[in-house]
């Protein structure tokens, strides 16, 4: 417990403070073991300012916009250039492109991520339960679209994992599902319906300028959703893995049910088909593990290994006749050349609106943060709608050209990135190569057993399994982060996948809500002879002035944080208001000291905004405060604000305002000061440990 502070020599308020921090090597010049310890000093000598004695001598006036101003200025701002470079931002930076540099790392970085493109959209497009070649479609037609209208120069686009398998339970639900006097819908109808009206829902969102709603899938929770559709992902693998054939379950705790039927059918295993599995996972986790990164050391071209393992898995089924005598599933019929234009099924969209929106949050948010990734390493800018049109588009046009919703993958925009592509004519160059797969290239694969896809896949997830170890991180930063990814991972485990986002997005909104409505409040005393003010709990050696009592709030008020805000402050105070009244009209009242301040000056320099509904509750707790003698002083009110207060009326004329707006805390401190006729500094200095003394 200290006393009275004094200045020294030096010119430093509580030397024993300051000797504390000398004796243990930490100065105030920054220089360890210095004899002295100097703080330069600073005089400021001003009048004391009420708000609107400020604003009438530096005249005041609310800046004014006059809308056909606005938008005269905005139709200046537009010339065809910028709407061009806005609607193909290929054109920002064609003109930079170094043709003889840039070239040859975007052809060797297109030739590695059209070699990855062919298991992963092989083994994706089965997730979906669609055809094989369809995946190869994706990494073709929504890619040129994406060229030309999207923002970021290193996403890799087309299957994505996730997207994937949320686009894999719509298809089974409404497969051979028709209307009257039409045959059954195929699998391949249902995915490009699905593919038409995300692509139409992220248009919208475009036109709507939602671009920034991604920011509501907070990082905790797009990582606990991820690694709970990682579970799904794995846990639709292991029929393959196996060699099973698996009854279709719904997709209400799917994953339960799925390994409540592997266990019954547990006796029924292929064992060949495991084998394959085991030499497959081995094979990729030995390369992951310890030849990738020696590899990395000398070439920046990874080893192909997942082409490797089909290529290999291809010539062994085929040669071994694997599928004749061991009965192992392979992918079978691939169709050469490119799929002819058709119209998706608009009959069923109707009913797969719902199931579509996640599958067009999910793909945007993902590509989105991807490409502010790669935009922030390569000092770039990335337009939030501009994506939406890009992706829209882009799935739209697939639609018509047997597509599912496509997004950037992380493991492929990864490797593009690191092999040093520079722009999307990597993507282009990596069409270019496909489109001979797709032309001459695809029946080699139909003998490919479907448990080594299954192993690649399953191999691929390590990235998204891991990201379990964020959890831990997340917990210490802050448990309301930690209880999101808890319950967002658990809902999709144990749930369903658009289920585990929607309780997801519902948290994070709660949690803006939940904060919103506990902003930092505290009391504050006065760092001896200066004008600062400091939190009383979190600092010694301060003072609380006789008679009043300085509250600091820092957020917004306004209707849902009004009752919160009073709460706090009586807590603060320790006043119960309604019973302190009820007693003050009691006629056989007796004085009491246990609360002698007569002013309460509240420290609104950090209040963001303020709202009618919070200024009327406000009023009322003012009049109560009066009945108990305690006048309410208002300090460092931001313009917004003080001009809400203004207009309703809760601040006006200097002689009789209803509550009083100085400058800064220290100028309503003076006004309190003089009010009270203590001319001289009193108070009491705070301790740590029992608060006054």
């Amino acid at each position: 417990m200290k006393g009275e502070p004094d200045v020294c020599e030096s010119g430093i308020v509580n030397p024993s403070f300051y000797q504390e921090l000398t004796d243990e090597g930490v100065t105030a010049g920054g220089g360890a073991g210095s004899s002295e310890s100097i703080l330069p000093q600073l005089t400021v000598t001003r009048p004391v300012y009420q708000q609107d004695q400020l604003n009438d001598a530096y005249r005041y006036r609310k800046p004014k916009t006059k809308l056909h101003r606005v938008v005269l200025d905005s139709v200046r701002q537009v010339d065809p250039k910028s709407c061009c470079t806005s609607v193909f931002p290929p054109l920002t930076w064609l003109p930079e492109y170094s043709w003889s540099k840039d070239l040859v790392r975007d052809l060797v970085s297109g030739c590695t991520v059209a070699v990855m493109h062919i298991p992963q959209g092989i083994g994706y497009a089965l997730l979906a339960n669609v055809p094989p070649v369809v995946g190869i479609y994706m990494a073709f037609f929504p890619v040129l679209v994406y060229f030309l209208f999207g923002t970021s120069r290193h996403n890799s686009m087309g299957t994505f994992a996730v997207v994937s398998i949320m686009v894999g339970k719509t298809v089974l639900a409404y497969t051979g599902t028709s209307e009257p006097g039409e045959p059954p819908r195929t699998s391949l109808e249902v995915a490009t319906a699905i593919c038409f009206v995300v692509g139409i829902m992220q248009l919208i969102m475009c036109v709507c300028r939602l671009g920034v709603i991604s920011f509501l899938l907070s990082e905790t929770l797009v990582s606990g959703f991820t690694t709970g559709a990682a579970i799904h992902v794995v846990t639709s693998q292991i029929k393959d893995l196996l060699g099973l054939s698996l009854p279709s379950v719904g997709s209400m705790f799917e994953i339960v049910k799925t390994y409540i039927e592997i266990f019954k059918q547990i006796t029924n295993v292929n064992w060949a088909a495991i084998i394959v599995s085991a030499i497959t996972i081995v094979v990729l986790v030995i390369n992951n593990e310890y030849l990738k990164p020696k590899v990395a050391k000398r070439s920046v071209i990874p080893i192909p290994i997942e082409l490797i393992a089909v290529i290999a898995g291809t010539l062994v089924s085929k040669y071994m006749e694997l599928q004749e005598k061991y009965s192992i599933k392979t992918i079978q019929n691939i169709p050469t050349g490119l799929p002819a234009p058709s119209l998706p099924d608009f009959s069923l969209m109707p009913s797969i609106i719902i199931d579509s929106f996640p599958v067009a949050m999910v793909g945007y948010t993902v590509s989105v943060s991807m490409a502010l990734i790669f935009a922030k390493k390569e000092n770039y800018e990335i337009g939030f709608n501009q994506e939406l049109f890009a992706m829209g588009a882009g799935n739209v046009f697939g639609s018509f050209f047997s597509c599912f919703p496509f997004a950037a993958s992380l493991s492929r925009s990864s490797i593009q990135y690191s092999v040093g592509g520079r722009s999307q004519i990597a993507s282009v160059i990596s069409c270019g190569l496909l489109a001979i797969v797709l032309l001459w290239v695809g029946p080699f694969f139909e003998p490919l057993p479907r448990c080594v896809l299954a192993g690649i896949i399953v191999v691929s997830l390590k990235g998204l399994l891991m990201q379990v170890t964020q959890l831990k991180s997340f917990w210490r930063q802050s448990y309301i982060d930690g209880l999101v990814w808890i319950l967002t991972f658990l809902s999709v485990v144990l749930f369903a996948i658009d289920i585990g986002l929607l309780v997801g997005i519902v948290l994070s909104v709660c949690c803006i809500f939940f904060r919103a409505l506990k902003p930092y409040t505290c009391l504050l005393g006065n760092v001896p002879y200066t004008d600062i003010y400091l939190d009383v709990n979190r600092y010694e050696g301060l003072i609380q002035h006789a008679g009043m009592k300085i509250f600091h709030y820092c957020g917004a008020l306004n209707f849902a944080s009004r009752a919160a805000f009073k709460a706090t402050l009586c807590e603060t105070l320790g006043i119960n208001l309604t019973e302190e009244i009820k007693r003050r009209k009691d006629p056989d009242c007796k004085p009491t000291t246990e609360h002698s301040f007569k002013y309460l000056i509240l420290d609104f320099s950090s209040l963001s905004s303020i709202d009618p509904s919070a200024i009327v509750t406000f009023k009322a707790m003012v009049r109560e405060f009066e009945v108990l003698e305690i006048q309410v002083i208002l300090s460092g009110c931001q313009p917004p604000v003080f001009e809400v207060m203004h207009k309703c009326g809760l601040i006006g004329e200097l002689d009789k305002p209803f509550c009083r707006v100085f400058l800064t805390v220290h100028d309503a401190v003076q006004f309190a000061r003089e009010t009270t006729g203590t001319g001289s500094i009193s108070g009491s200095i705070v301790s740590e440990s029992t608060g006054v003394v």
